[in-house]
């Protein structure tokens, strides 16, 4: 349960500082690399997603005796 929580609140703070940092990026006039900071905070969420969907098959797997 612990590390459902975990994996909620690094999600959220990577979130949060993507979100001032392209607020921050573009009030200087640096839009681009605020989109930047945008897609590489995704594709960060998105490999801890994919991490977590992998566990979840590897669960599942073990519970159904499969393979």
């Amino acid at each position: 349960m612990n590390l459902d929580i975990d994996v909620i609140f690094k999600i959220a703070g990577i979130g949060i500082l993507v979100s001032v940092l392209h607020t921050v990026l573009k009030q200087a006039g640096k839009e681009e690399q605020g989109h930047m900071v945008t897609l590489a905070g995704v594709v960060i969420v998105l490999l801890l997603v994919i991490k977590l969907v992998g566990t979840l098959f590897s669960t599942v797997r073990s519970v159904f005796g499969l393979w």
